[in-house]
């Protein structure tokens, strides 16, 4: 062969090599996410989600991708969103955001793991065969506990010794989580002898329609049902309660950090760490099948002194002792 030759064919095997190099690089997985509200609802949960896939070995943007979607708490947009991502080449799906999230996208794969998070006892909603063995494509956390309104409804006695009327505030679209909610609520507030008013909101309006009844018929106290369309408004939720002079308790943090009286219920951030640590678990190969439900068991109350104070209400030392955090 000639020496030009030679080169040249030198020449155009060197070029090819940054393209077989690139090539050669695994593709990183691909996580979906998919979630009824919106990314500014839930900054710290995401903390906790990408937590726990540091904790698996997972980076996002390093050897990791997730994919995003946000239905803007219209629940109707959910069915689209879930289809959308299942085209995607995506190797796990999160579903967060209530039950109704998890529904769209086991409508939309029975072959794409989906990693879920409910209050809900995922067993009676369908979601899987058992807790210790899913049995399908579904797994995932589950802060369901038959006994959180009975403690919620203590905790708002405690501190509001008098109380004898206490209104429940619900989301009537979040049709499972409601039911559930009424039902514990009922129930505990009856072996307590209080006696309960139900409210309902779905929109904005419509919670600023339930506070204005709520000043008309003045119940010593409210209980807000956990949701994730309530939670979005937590803000509104607080400064409401506030300007009606009404004590809640909520089920997260994060409503008693926006101004409410008091939170008790899962570390959610924490939850979302294991949902987290679940998705990188699968995307090591493990099968949904396989993987139990995990039962989220760190609980965590916190009381907002300085709303007490602007209540007009001394928190007892007993609750300031027990809480784990107090924001004066």
């Amino acid at each position: 062969m000639r020496r030009r030759d030679f080169l040249g064919v030198l020449g155009g095997a060197a070029a090819a090599w940054p393209v077989l190099a690139r090539a050669q690089q695994p593709t990183m997985p691909v996580i979906g996410f998919l979630d009824s509200r919106s990314p500014d609802d839930l900054v710290d949960r995401l903390r906790g989600f990408r937590q726990g896939l540091k904790e698996s070995g997972y980076v996002e943007g390093e050897n990791v991708i997730t994919i995003y979607r946000w239905a803007e708490n219209q629940f109707d947009r959910l069915p689209v969103l879930a289809d959308e991502l299942v085209r995607r080449p995506v190797a796990v799906i999160v579903a967060s955001g209530g039950p109704v999230v998890t529904f769209a996208v086991k409508a939309a794969t029975t072959t794409i793991p989906i990693v879920f998070l409910t209050s809900s006892d995922p067993v009676s909603l369908g979601f899987v065969a058992s807790l210790a063995r899913p049995g399908g494509n579904l797994t995932g956390i589950n802060f369901f506990n038959r006994e959180l309104a009975a403690k919620q409804l203590e905790l708002l006695r405690e501190l509001v010794p008098a109380a004898t009327r206490v209104a429940a505030l619900v989301n009537p679209a979040n049709t499972v989580a409601t039911e559930t909610t009424l039902r514990d609520v009922g129930r505990a507030a009856r072996a307590m002898g209080l006696q309960t008013q139900i409210v309902h909101a779905s929109t904005s309006r419509e919670i600023d329609a339930a506070f204005a009844t709520l000043a008309r018929e003045r119940p010593d106290a409210l209980f807000v049902g956990e949701d994730p369309f309530l939670n979005s408004r937590r803000l509104q939720l607080s400064l409401a309660a506030m300007r009606h002079a009404i004590p809640a308790i909520y089920g997260g943090r994060e409503h008693a950090e926006a101004g409410g009286l008091m939170s008790y219920g899962s570390n959610i951030a924490d939850a979302y760490r294991q949902v987290g640590a679940y998705a990188g678990r699968i995307l090591k190969g493990g099968k949904p099948a396989d993987m139990p439900v995990m039962q989220a068991d760190k609980f965590e109350l916190v009381v907002n002194n300085q709303t007490a104070r602007t209540l007009g209400l001394t928190v007892p030392q007993t609750l300031l002792t027990s809480a784990d955090e107090v924001i004066e």
